[in-house]
């Protein structure tokens, strides 16, 4: 069996970049969500109206998370700059559970489960910053990755 290895970790034990340079460009997706437990309180103003005193909190969430998968290469010190194609961000309120899902495509030599893990997480956090006037008990959790495709590993779903 084949020892798995940390790509971003050299020989030399020194964190790198990886070169993708010799890799064929794909077609590459990924889906991540996180969520953000609102409570019934805010869930309720979610529903009636969209809003909080700071504005429309799906929309203003939206954006975020579009702005910051742009911008993954500047946070996440290993990733590479991409040319994305394709960001959706779209939220999804059942009960006091509002999903915080983005989708990301690009062309190009590597992955960008990154950039929807980022959006995702950083679309969590605006709900969070716009709702916690209304409510300071609320939680996010469960960032993750649901599903990928393209480049030499294929398909892969939660």
């Amino acid at each position: 069996m084949e020892e798995k290895r940390l790509s971003h970790i050299g020989d030399d034990e020194r964190a790198r970049m990886v070169d993708v340079s010799p890799k064929s460009e794909t077609v590459r997706m990924a889906r991540a969500e996180a969520i953000v437990r609102v409570g019934a309180e805010v869930a309720a103003l979610l529903r009636s109206t969209g809003s909080v005193a700071k504005g429309n909190v799906i929309e203003t969430a939206r954006i975020a998370g579009i702005m910051a998968a742009k911008r993954t290469a500047e946070l996440v010190p290993m990733c590479h700059p991409l040319m994305l194609d394709h960001i959706a961000i779209d939220g999804n309120l059942d009960g006091d559970r509002l999903t915080m899902q983005c989708e990301v495509r690009c062309t190009g030599r590597t992955g960008v489960e990154m950039e929807a893990m980022l959006g995702a997480s950083v679309a969590a956090l605006t709900v969070y910053d716009m709702c916690k006037s209304a409510s300071k008990g609320i939680e996010i959790e469960g960032v993750r990755l649901l599903n990928k495709e393209g480049g030499k590993s294929g398909k892969w779903e939660r």
